[in-house]
């Protein structure tokens, strides 16, 4: 009997006890809401918001996908669906019991509903963290035990989007990449078959969207020192905000910034291969599309093969025409609008019938206003050239130099050089000034009608 008398508080005794024993921890949201310390843990249904609120870190399942596959993300807070950065994509929980904790290795560690089988892991860190917080940036950062050292941070590693902060690119000392990969799937936010990246191989850096092959399907034109050669409608943007392409012996990176009052914005490329510049109207709160590409059949990567020009406001009769002094290399091609054959030479630079060392040529050059610049993978680049005029003095001075271009067209300075076919010229509004080289007789045919000067600078 007096077992039994005390028995009740033998069993309060005991729910103390489990509390400590087996608790997984404190929820996040019983402290600072943007704050994940050691000893504290997210499970489903608990958040980290953002000191602004604009950004949430949570558990979700995709909106029309499978509600039992659940993910750890971070999203806009006023836009649920606009989830722009996922841990465990590929490695979806299967139920709502797992767990984000920081562990004592100081790397945030996501748990399965067992507790113990690590689904995702930020990985481990150079020194001990105190804790994780998510920013107004909606960048989540992991802390060295002074507070001011990112151990680690979520805009390393882009998902499906590019934010005002992130960047894209190459650190050319370690040799670690930055891109931006689509869901494999509206509903699935495995990494996809396209990526966008900043392209580092030879000339002018550029953002491209590879396939899952490795194969260039889009590409912007290469930088001109106020934004990309073939998206003019960055101009119109540059109220919002500011474009920046880091070239230096540490890193090639394209990023961007909001300016002060600038809406949110985002850059995502889709499950379908696009990549869209979306911005955020508070009037009718949705995402407005300002930009997407490709935009049209010229935006196919090298679409009318070499030495060939697109033209998308002629597709009711043929997108593709060679440039001036080339012809079809097999006109049946053509017929069928197939143009990836590309274009042949009419008739022989004066340049190639002499000696290859000679300077004094009749050959001249025609400008093609309004273009995206061709690829400048094979393209030579020279920063130290300040004039548009000496640029054209060495392409007219080598024989192989097929076609010349300012590499900064703020300043006119800076040249770039084709002496292979060059490939990819497609005309865009706005565009830029492209100089290609040809015979004197087609020259002379062309200053019968504008009174160009054979060999002079058009």
């Amino acid at each position: 009997m007096s077992f039994l008398r005390h028995l009740p508080h033998l069993v309060f005794l005991y729910i103390i006890l489990s509390s400590f024993l087996f608790a997984p921890g404190k929820p996040a949201t019983s402290r600072d809401s943007d704050v994940l310390d050691k000893g504290r843990n997210i499970t489903d249904g608990d958040t980290l918001v953002s000191g602004g609120g604009t950004f949430t870190l949570g558990f979700f399942s995709p909106a029309g996908g499978v509600p039992s596959k659940r993910y750890l993300g971070i999203w806009f807070s006023f836009s649920p669906d606009a989830v722009y950065w996922v841990a465990n994509g590929d490695h979806p929980l299967n139920d709502t019991s797992g767990v984000l904790v920081m562990s004592d290795a100081g790397s945030l560690v996501l748990l399965d509903s067992s507790g113990r089988k690590e689904v995702w892991s930020s990985g481990s860190t150079s020194s001990p963290a105190s804790g994780a917080r998510l920013l107004e940036s909606g960048n989540l950062v992991v802390y060295g035990q002074d507070s001011g050292t990112a151990l680690w941070q979520s805009f390393d590693h882009p998902c499906n989007t590019l934010l005002p902060g992130m960047k894209i690119g190459k650190n050319l000392w370690t040799g670690a990449h930055w891109y931006v990969v689509s869901w494999r799937s509206a509903t699935d936010p495995a990494p996809g078959s396209y990526r966008y990246v900043t392209d580092t191989f030879g000339g002018l850096p550029e953002n491209v969207i590879l396939d899952g092959n490795n194969t260039e399907k889009y590409r912007t034109g290469p930088w001109n020192g106020k934004r990309f050669s073939g998206v003019p409608e960055m101009a119109s943007f540059a109220d919002m905000f500011t474009y920046q392409l880091t070239v230096s012996p540490s890193e090639v990176t394209y990023s961007y910034a909001a300016k002060p009052g600038a809406p949110y914005s985002r850059v995502v490329v889709t499950e379908a291969g696009v990549v869209q510049r979306l911005v955020w109207d508070t009037s009718t709160r949705a995402w407005k599309t300002f930009f997407k590409a490709p935009r049209d059949d010229c935006d196919g990567y090298a679409k009318c093969g070499a030495f060939g020009l697109c033209d998308s406001n002629k597709g009711a009769t043929s997108l593709c025409s060679c440039v001036r002094g080339f012809s079809p290399v097999t006109p049946s091609e053509w017929l069928m609008r197939e143009y990836s054959g590309g274009c042949r030479r009419n008739v022989a630079l004066d340049c190639s019938n002499r000696s290859r060392t000679i300077v004094n040529t009749s050959d001249g050059f025609e400008v093609r206003r309004g273009v995206k610049l061709p690829d400048t993978k094979d393209a030579s680049v020279d920063m130290s050239v300040s004039t548009l005029d000496e640029c054209r003095s060495r392409c007219l001075a080598n024989c192989s130099c097929m076609a010349y271009a300012a590499a900064d067209i703020g300043t006119g300075s800076g040249c770039i050089t084709w002496t292979r076919p060059f490939l990819d010229l497609r005309l865009v509004d706005d565009g830029q000034d492209f100089y290609q080289r040809l015979a004197r007789s087609e020259i002379v045919e062309q200053g019968n009608t504008t009174k160009h000067k054979v060999g002079a600078m058009s």
